[in-house]
């Protein structure tokens, strides 16, 4: 028997929504504070995806322009209809709710169409006969009205469809025609240990809807389970016609539950009763290692762990901090080379500072990267960091202190802030390096790729930037970055390559 093993796609990825086209899939995620917007994912096989881009990639689209953290663009849906996706989302900070749409999932999509209904979590649904409806989470409950998909204007009153089944905060609406019946698939109890998914139906797109016998449909509240706040799914029916549910998670690092990735996206089959209800993986429960069914599973070849820089663009697995500045970055002004101009705004900001990073998607990982820097200016900085948000992150940087230059290591855990460790340091480049278990980071550095291992400098516990401590609805990133600390940096930073790699299990010793 084949299997699959979850999350499928790890890291911060949450509010999965996925459709199908032929014989292939699409799938976005939320994106929050980070630009470009929504994660675009392909697959054939709905277990092995590749990013192949973003929905929102121009400042048109997306103004992320001093947005707080964990604010920015909230979960979004993807559908297709008639040869067009469409993707919904929220722009909780500026606009509201909005659609872009593509004929070309891998090119570029619309300007955003901005749509007069309240709410987050917006879903569309194409009925047969033509109309479009657009249902949102607002106000404890999923409202709905039928919009004009050309000009956004609602053409109906706001209704309410359903309040769940009692658990806190019914959102991240889904509306499907499945044979007789319409479902209405929501999820409650807040993106936390208490989430769920749950589900309704009606003869009608509008209600009323009666609600499922056996909710909640999927849910891990109470468990002993590695897999934790399962909720917020989507279902797609796949072209042998199997179904499949996409939902987010968390995989908890230690006890009491801590979890610093973020929420994961997962997959799970759905069966259904013969009276047409949806019984989601093992009775409402999933888990890491899962029975992939019919799937037709084609496992593509790892991505290559470096990247060099010798394109024009930044492959898709790269994000800025918020709306970027183009003068704090480039990869034209050195050959393969990334380029970061520390700007005034530092990691400590709800700013853009000189920011590129990626999120991070193992437990156990090793990313490092090749830095030259001659900092002129005290204050001048530059390194990587291990980010969770602006009051929450480590770092290992060069910087220039009292006219000296030196390699520090720091860390920020909410108002208390310290810089671990510093030495002094006289070259123009190094290799900096972080690794990190299920417990803590490492960080090091040397004078040279052929070194061998770092001197290890500095440590940092995981749980310190999980989201039980740091808040928020992020998960980490580790990130390339420079500032001036208050000022515009007049040294530029290169970095040659970053290389990033998931570990075997191994803890780093004491």
């Amino acid at each position: 028997m084949q299997t699959y093993r979850n999350p499928v796609i790890p890291g911060f990825h949450p509010d999965p929504s996925v459709c199908r086209a032929g014989e292939d899939y699409y799938l976005v995620t939320s994106s929050f504070e980070y630009f470009p917007g929504v994660p675009l994912f392909h697959s054939k096989d709905l277990v092995n995806w590749r990013q192949i881009g973003h929905c929102l990639t121009r400042p048109g689209q997306l103004d992320l322009v001093d947005v707080p953290s964990s604010c920015g663009i909230y979960a979004p849906t993807i559908r297709i209809h008639n040869g067009t996706f469409y993707m919904t989302t929220t722009n909780v900070t500026k606009g509201g709710n909005f659609i872009v749409h593509t004929d070309d999932p891998r090119g570029e999509w619309s300007d955003p169409i901005w749509v007069d209904h309240p709410g987050i979590d917006p879903d569309l649904f194409f009925d047969e006969d033509g109309t479009v409806y657009f249902t949102s989470s607002a106000n404890g409950g999923i409202f709905q009205s039928r919009i004009d998909l050309k000009t956004g204007k609602r053409l109906s009153e706001l209704k309410l469809l359903w309040e769940g089944t009692g658990g806190q905060y019914p959102e991240a609406p889904h509306l499907y025609r499945i044979g007789e019946w319409y479902y209405l698939l929501i999820a409650e109890g807040g993106t936390e240990y208490g989430h769920m998914a749950t589900i309704a139906r009606s003869k009608r797109p509008d209600g009323p809807f009666e609600s499922c016998p056996h909710n909640p449909i999927l849910t891990h509240r109470s468990r002993r389970n590695s897999i934790q706040s399962t909720g917020h799914a989507d279902f797609v029916q796949a072209s042998d016609g199997s179904w499949w549910t996409v939902f987010l998670g968390v995989r908890p690092a230690s006890y009491p539950n801590k979890h610093h990735l973020g929420r994961e996206t997962f997959l799970a089959p759905v069966t259904w009763t013969e009276d047409g209800w949806p019984i989601v993986g093992d009775n409402g429960t999933a888990s890491e290692t899962m029975p992939a069914g019919s799937l037709p599973l084609q496992p593509a070849a790892a991505p290559s762990a470096r990247d060099g820089f010798d394109d024009s663009a930044l492959a898709p697995q790269w994000n800025f901090l918020r709306s970027p500045d183009p003068d704090n970055w480039s990869l034209a002004e050195r050959e393969s080379c990334l380029t970061l101009h520390g700007s005034p705004a530092t990691l400590n900001d709800a700013g853009s500072p000189a920011f590129v990073g990626r999120r991070q998607q193992h437990f156990h990982c090793r990313a490092s990267a090749l830095l030259t820097f001659a900092p002129q200016r005290d204050g001048e900085e530059a390194g990587i960091t291990v980010y969770m948000n602006q009051k929450f992150h480590y770092e290992i940087a060069v910087t220039r202190i009292a006219g000296e230059r030196k390699i520090i290591c720091r860390r920020r855990i909410g108002s208390m802030w310290k810089v671990e460790n510093e030495a002094p340091w006289s070259a123009d480049s190094v290799v900096l390096t972080v690794k990190a278990d299920k417990e803590q980071y490492a960080f090091g550095f040397s004078g040279s790729v052929d070194a061998g291992e770092p001197f290890w400098f500095g440590r940092g516990e995981c749980s310190m930037l999980s989201t039980e401590l740091a808040g928020g609805f992020t998960g980490v990133l580790i990130a390339m970055y420079a500032t001036g600390n208050g000022i515009r940096s007049a040294t530029p930073a290169h970095f040659d390559w970053f290389e990033y790699e998931g570990l075997a299990e191994e803890h780093i010793q004491a």
